[in-house]
């Protein structure tokens, strides 16, 4: 993805051929069919605001899908969430069907088949992002989507206007502000998302999954600190550092791992701020907790294949 433009960049489509390029040019590759005879209109603005699209949709009736041959094992790894503004829309991923009506949520991941199918005109706003960037694990994840989430839930019914408003804010915002009510409408996502695993069904191991995700909201609260590591982390949530590993070792990581990894992904948010393009690359390490520039290099390139100044200058 690239930086945004200064105002969102605009495609129309008066044809049902030229629909078709317009939403894979705008999404991921996906296949469309119309959903009866007629004349078709369809119109798609978005800002692409580097790691994250927010894409504003309307049009006339029809289906887009998702199709396995479509889906490359190199891609990287994106999650849409829709939240319907108008006319009623169909999602269908993991053998769950949501039903979304204006005001609803659902999430869905790209990296698996979906179909999207309105029988009416409509307008959604939909936001596509790294999966990285929610914090989540996609285990958790994978029992959400398809899943509505409308105004008869308390979190959701919070967050939606929030949402709702970012695509008619990013117009005037230009690009720093932009991307950072971007990020912040992930964020909020976030807690959405985060409030529905905590509140599903309590399996045998739901107070360590509890545990867990406590310990891991300590741990990014405590980036900065280049000391963090488990003995204190540990202490700090009155257990032995040995059952704090054991905690860890369901989630296929360790918690060294684990702090690098959330390290990384800190710096990797600074690092695309354009609100924090005066402060250099050495500093934006320090602030993540990972204060000797050349280890920062070494491990930041490690983690995504590239070096934190080439991120720098490309945004």
């Amino acid at each position: 993805m690239t930086v945004a433009p200064a105002h969102p960049a605009t495609q129309r489509a008066e044809d049902f051929a030229r629909w078709r390029e317009i939403v894979s040019e705008s999404f991921v590759p996906l296949e469309a069919d119309p959903v009866g005879p007629g004349p078709f209109a369809g119109q798609v603005s978005g800002h692409e605001l580097h790691d994250l699209a927010v894409v504003e949709v309307d049009a006339m009736a029809h289906r887009v899908r998702r199709t396995p041959a479509l889906i490359r094992g190199d891609e990287p790894g994106y999650y849409k969430v829709s939240l319907q503004l108008a006319g009623r829309g169909i999602l269908v991923q993991d053998g769950r069907e949501a039903v979304l009506s204006p005001g609803d949520l659902a999430i869905y991941d790209t990296q698996r088949p979906y179909t999207l199918s309105f029988h009416e005109d409509f307008s959604t706003l939909v936001l596509m992002f790294p999966k990285r960037l929610l914090g989540l694990d996609d285990l958790d994840l994978s029992v959400l989507t398809a899943q509505r989430l409308g105004a008869d839930d308390p979190v959701a019914s919070a967050v939606v206007p929030c949402i709702a408003r970012i695509g008619d804010v990013l117009p005037t915002a230009g690009a720093g502000i932009g991307y950072r009510l971007a990020r912040n409408a992930v964020d909020l996502l976030a807690t959405v998302l985060a409030a529905e695993v905590s509140s599903g069904p309590r399996s045998v191991g739901f107070e360590q999954a509890l545990q867990l995700g406590r310990i891991k909201d300590h741990i990014d609260r405590h980036l900065a600190d280049p000391a963090l590591g488990p003995a204190g982390i540990a202490a700090a949530h009155f257990m032995s550092a040995r059952t704090l590993h054991k905690l860890f070792e369901p989630t296929g990581t360790t918690v060294a791992a684990w702090i690098r990894h959330r390290r990384l992904e800190h710096a990797h948010r600074e690092l695309l701020d354009p609100l924090l393009a005066h402060l250099p690359v050495g500093i934006i390490g320090a602030r993540s907790g990972l204060p000797d520039a050349a280890h920062f290099s070494r491990v930041f390139r490690a983690e995504f294949g590239y070096a934190p100044s080439s991120l720098r200058s490309a945004a």
